[in-house]
């Protein structure tokens, strides 16, 4: 085996077993261990920061890999960050239009289509080379379907009435601190040394979307069937 194709198979067969690993973990929910009731509005807010930024790290496993899915094919800050606006903006509108009754998206469709969303990233990220302006629109549409699912897990918590926008508010907060913990620890790991490498393409974006593109379709199939 030439010495230069094993540093790409060592990383390939990593970056599998690290994602597939991600299927082994078992599942956790969110739990408030507080009487909302006797909460100051300060005490609320930052309780529900606390849960957004809980829901993407450490439990948001698929939103996880959906953010590091955008990151990697063009990992610089400022793409990446726009990107993450954009997602930002359209799960907070779903999230908000959910949790005040204007719509009511069942779980067991929004669930396999995150799952999707997740495994169209991660083939993109293979077929193309580079980012295209589109992908903007792309993460816009995915992000108004993650907000529901965002509203599912904030539907089983419920939102205290006397601070019911300000909790939405805090919690949509604190996902997006989680997205961008993602983000810069992603930047921090590979972006910052790795981008603009002859052998970045082939040792880190494909062989990390391969193993994120499994995990969705397991987690498309699973979600289908449950």
């Amino acid at each position: 085996m030439p010495t230069r194709t094993r540093p790409f198979l060592r990383t390939t067969c990593l970056a599998l077993l690290l994602g597939l690993g991600l299927l082994a973990l078992p599942a956790a929910a969110h739990v408030i261990d507080a009487d909302l009731s006797k909460l100051s509005r300060t005490e609320i807010f930052w309780t529900y920061l606390q849960l957004g930024f809980t829901h993407i790290l450490p439990l948001g496993f698929d939103h996880i890999l959906f953010i590091v899915s955008l990151y990697i094919l063009e990992p610089r800050l400022k793409p990446v960050l726009w990107q993450a606006t954009a997602f930002t903006v359209a799960h907070s509108i779903t999230l908000g239009l959910a949790m005040y009754g204007f719509i009511r998206p069942p779980s067991s469709v929004v669930e396999p289509i995150i799952a999707l969303s997740i495994l169209f990233v991660a083939i993109e990220n293979i077929v193309i080379t580079r980012l295209s302006p589109w992908r903007l629109a792309i993460v816009f549409g995915f992000g108004l379907v993650h907000g529901m699912g965002f509203a599912s897990a904030l539907t089983g918590l419920g939102l205290p009435r006397q601070a019911y926008f300000g909790s939405l508010i805090s919690f949509n907060v604190g996902v997006e601190l989680g997205q961008v913990t993602i983000i810069l620890l992603c930047w921090a790991l590979v972006g910052r040394w790795a981008y603009g490498r002859p052998w970045y393409r082939a040792r880190v974006v494909v062989p990390v979307s391969v193993a994120i593109g499994l995990v969705a379709a397991y987690w498309t199939v699973e979600r289908l069937l449950a």
